[in-house]
C-alpha cells in the first residue's frame, strides 16, 4: 500500500509538472508579449516622429507654393494655403529659363540613367562569373575607388583634357558609375540567378551576350530597377557637376536654376516686377513653387518601382 501510493504520489508529480511548466511557459509568453508590445509601440512612435519630420516640411512648402505672395513673406502660412492661388506655378511655368531648365534636367536624367545602368551592368556581369579570370583583383580596385577619390581637381582637369567643358557630356559621364551600384548588380547575378540556367544556355551554343540579354537581364528586373532608381534621383538632384562644367545658360538644370533662386537670391529674367517689394515677395513664393516642380517628378516614378526596391536591395543577404 505504501508502495501504491509513493507511486500514485511520483505520478502525479509528474502529471502535474508538465502543467506547471506550461503555466510558467505561458506566464513566459505573456511577459514576453508584453515586452514585444511595448517594443512595438516605441517603434511606432519613433516612426510617425520621423514621418512628422518629414512630413510638415513638405506640407508647408505645398502650402506656401499655392499661397498669397504677401501671406508667404509675412510668415502666416503654416499647414494649409492662406489666399489659395496659382500665381507661383503660372509665373515657374511661364518663365522660359525654368522650362529650359525642366527640359535639361529630363534629358540628363533619363539619358544618364540609361548610360549608367546600362555601364553598371557591363561591369558587374563579368565581375560576377567566378570563371572570370582576374576578377577579384578587379572588384578590389573598384571598391578601392570608392574609399579613395581624386577629388574635384583632377577631376576637373581630365574633364577639360576631354573637351567635354560647357558640354552635355559633362553631366552623364564623369559620375556615369557608381560603386555601390555595381557591388548591388554583381551580389544579385551571383547569387540571385541559378548557374544552372547560364549553364544549360552555354550548352546550347548561347553566347555570354546572348545569355546576358535573354536569360540574366529578365531576371534581374527587381535589382534593374533599384539600381535605375538610384540613379535617377542622384541626376535629377544633382547641381554640383553642372556649377563646375556648365557655362551656357542653355544647359542648366532645373536644380542650379533653383539653386541659384535659393541660395543667390535671383529671381531670373521675367519673374520679377518693378518695385523691390512685390519682387521679393514673388522670389519668396517662386522658391516654393520651383521647390514642388522639381520634387513632382521624383515622387511620380517611385511608386512604380517601390515594389522593387525592398526586394532587390536585400539581393545576397540570405544565401541559398
Amino acid at each position: 500500500m505504501v508502495t501504491a501510493t509513493k507511486a500514485g504520489r511520483s505520478g502525479a508529480d509528474r502529471d502535474a509538472r508538465p502543467g506547471a511548466t506550461e503555466g510558467r511557459r505561458s506566464r513566459g509568453g505573456m511577459r514576453e508579449s508584453g515586452v514585444d508590445r511595448i517594443f512595438m509601440i516605441v517603434v511606432y512612435l519613433l516612426l510617425l516622429t520621423f514621418l512628422a519630420v518629414v512630413v510638415v516640411p513638405l506640407l508647408y512648402i505645398l502650402a506656401s507654393s499655392f499661397s498669397d505672395p504677401n501671406a508667404v513673406s509675412s510668415g502666416r502660412v503654416l499647414l494649409w494655403p492662406v489666399d489659395f492661388t496659382l500665381r507661383g506655378y503660372q509665373v515657374t511655368l511661364a518663365d522660359p529659363q525654368v522650362l529650359s531648365g525642366f527640359a535639361n534636367s529630363v534629358f540628363y536624367t533619363v539619358v544618364g540613367t540609361l548610360i549608367s545602368v546600362t555601364l553598371t551592368v557591363a561591369i558587374a556581369y563579368p565581375l560576377s562569373r567566378t570563371d572570370f579570370v582576374g576578377g577579384g583583383v578587379i572588384t578590389r580596385l573598384v571598391v578601392f575607388t570608392m574609399l579613395f577619390a581624386g577629388g574635384v581637381i583632377p577631376t576637373y582637369l581630365v574633364v577639360q583634357s576631354l573637351g567635354m567643358l560647357d558640354t552635355r557630356w559633362a553631366l552623364l559621364l564623369p559620375q556615369a558609375v557608381g560603386v555601390w551600384q555595381v557591388i548591388i548588380a554583381r551580389t544579385y547575378f551571383r547569387y540571385s540567378i541559378p548557374i544552372e540556367l547560364v549553364e544549360a544556355a552555354e550548352m546550347d551554343g548561347a553566347s555570354d551576350l546572348r545569355v546576358l540579354w535573354s536569360i540574366v537581364l529578365p531576371l534581374a528586373k527587381p535589382m534593374l530597377a533599384v539600381i535605375a532608381l538610384m540613379y535617377a534621383i542622384a541626376q535629377w538632384n544633382s547641381y554640383f557637376d553642372a556649377l563646375l562644367y556648365l557655362k551656357s545658360d542653355d544647359l542648366y538644370p532645373l536644380q542650379l536654376i533653383l539653386r541659384n533662386i535659393l541660395i543667390l537670391n535671383q529671381d531670373g529674367g521675367g519673374l520679377g516686377a518693378t518695385e523691390a517689394l512685390e519682387r521679393q515677395q514673388l522670389a519668396d513664393l517662386l522658391r516654393y513653387s520651383l521647390i514642388v516642380v522639381s520634387t513632382v517628378p521624383v515622387l511620380l516614378i517611385y511608386p512604380f518601382v517601390a515594389r522593387y526596391f525592398s526586394k532587390g536591395i536585400m539581393i545576397g543577404a540570405v544565401k541559398g
